[in-house]
């Protein structure tokens, strides 16, 4: 189930308010600006600091 454009028009980084992106396997959103990566389960995006996961390190 892929996520809605207009869903990830609306959705934020929890952290910093940036700007998310669509991993290329559908697997979780990301946040460059802060290197975090938020997992998505059964199509719901997890957006929560606890759950989230850096990246890039």
């Amino acid at each position: 189930m892929a996520l809605s454009k207009e869903l990830l028009d609306i959705l934020a980084c929890p952290k910093c308010k940036g700007d998310i992106e669509l991993l290329a396997d559908e697997s979780g959103l990301v946040c460059r600006a802060c290197s975090l990566q938020y997992p998505i389960r059964e199509g719901i995006p997890v957006m929560l600091l606890d759950e989230a996961e850096k990246v890039g390190e």
